[in-house]
């Protein structure tokens, strides 16, 4: 396989990743309205006036822990892509302003996200949330750095840039 097809590869799954993480963002604020609509509504539910009570049908511990679980998994991948991005910049012709805003977005994002999640579910402080939208969304630029770092259009020879 070439050098310029695998930049393909990684391209292409590092925008794949980033589309990914905006479809678990989705999932956990936005797909409520989407489900009650495709599937109904569970007994006793008057959407979408009842939706906090949508919300509140699991018990707070229940929730902490699917919380925490998200904050786990998020945290997983995004080490796993620090690490390719780490990777990355080994190859020839890599963009560096890109990668570098990519490992630092995967960084801070762990950090903003996941450990907004691990505070919040510990504690029940929801101050702890509050980072979590930050953290989310350097997740997600992260994976679209990392693509623009090594996406073959309009590659050099030199791996000065």
């Amino acid at each position: 396989m070439s050098p310029r097809c695998c930049r393909c590869w990684i391209t292409t799954g590092a925008v794949l990743m980033g589309i990914a993480t905006v479809a678990g963002a989705y999932g956990a604020h936005g797909i409520e309205d989407t489900l009650i609509e495709v599937y109904g509504s569970p007994e006793g539910f008057q959407p979408p006036s009842d939706i906090e009570h949508f919300k509140q049908l699991d018990p707070p511990a229940v929730k902490a822990l699917k919380d925490f679980r998200t904050g786990v998994r998020y945290h997983v991948w995004h080490a796993l892509g620090m690490i390719a991005t780490g990777l990355i910049g080994l190859l020839p012709g890599t963009r560096r302003w890109p990668l570098e805003l990519a490992a630092w977005s995967f960084g801070l994002g762990i950090i903003g996200f996941s450990g907004g999640l691990y505070g919040l579910s510990l504690t029940g402080n929801a101050n702890f949330g509050v980072v979590a939208p930050l953290g989310g969304t350097l997740m997600i630029l992260a994976w679209f750095f990392l693509a623009a770092s090594v996406c073959p259009c309009g590659t050099r020879t030199s791996d000065t840039d």
